[in-house]
């Protein structure tokens, strides 16, 4: 099974965001609980999508300026982007079908 990889950076963020033409980033937190909850949906989601989307984790401890640029306030939140532009953000816990509906409908 695929699993979602952590964006190191800035830098790499935006060079995703440049050259994906759908971007699914978890923000997330190691002593985040939901966000455990969250995780292994996300590496379903990379495994499922693997093929027609890039999917990431982003550690907002390490980011803090990408969840100010985003206006991140709770996590666990989903961000979708198509051709670089952010489309949809998903906040909280929910299930399965939420997520890879969401990026079925950008596909």
């Amino acid at each position: 099974m695929g699993t979602a990889t952590f964006i190191q950076n800035e830098t790499e963020f935006d060079s995703l965001l440049a050259n994906e033409s759908l971007l699914v980033v978890d923000c997330t937190a190691t002593w985040c609980g939901p966000c455990k909850i969250v995780a292994p949906l996300i590496d379903q989601l990379a495994d499922e999508y693997s093929d027609r989307a890039k999917v990431f984790k982003l550690d907002l401890d390490s980011n803090k300026p990408l969840a100010k640029r985003f206006g991140i306030r709770s996590i666990p939140a989903i961000l979708l982007f198509k051709n670089g532009e952010l489309v949809e953000t998903i906040i909280g816990v929910k299930p399965y079908e939420d997520f890879s509906s969401a990026v079925a409908r950008l596909l």
